[in-house]
C-alpha cells in the first residue's frame, strides 16, 4: 500500500503542478483585466475633472463679471451720494456765510 501510495505521488505533483500553472494563467490574465478596467476608469475620470475644471472656470467668470458690474453700479451710487452731500455742504456754508453777514450788517446800523 505505502509503495502504491508513493507511486501514483509523481501523478499528482504533476497534477497539482498543472492546476498551479492553470492558476497563474488565470491570475496574470485577470490583472491584466482589472488593470485595463483601472486605466479606463483613469481616462474617464480625467476627462470628467476636464469637462468640471471647465464648467468651474466659467462660472467663475460669471461670477467675476458679476460681481464687477455691482461693484460699479455701487460705486455709482457712493459717487452720487458724495455728490449730493457735497452739494449740500455747500449750501449750508453757504447760508452760513449768508447768516453772518447779515447780523453783521445789523450789528453796523
Amino acid at each position: 500500500m505505502k509503495v502504491a501510495a508513493l507511486e501514483e505521488l509523481p501523478a499528482r505533483v504533476s497534477a497539482v503542478e498543472s492546476q498551479i500553472v492553470l492558476l497563474r494563467d488565470e491570475m496574470r490574465s485577470e490583472f491584466s483585466a482589472v488593470r485595463e478596467e483601472m486605466r479606463a476608469g483613469d481616462e474617464g475620470l480625467r476627462r470628467e475633472m476636464q469637462n468640471l475644471g471647465a464648467t468651474l472656470r466659467q462660472e467663475m467668470r460669471a461670477l467675476s463679471d458679476e460681481t464687477k458690474s455691482e461693484m460699479r453700479a455701487l460705486n455709482e451710487q457712493t459717487l452720487t451720494h458724495m455728490r449730493v452731500l457735497h452739494a449740500e455742504v455747500l449750501d449750508r456754508i453757504a447760508k452760513l456765510g449768508e447768516g453772518r453777514n447779515g447780523s453783521r450788517h445789523r450789528k453796523r446800523r
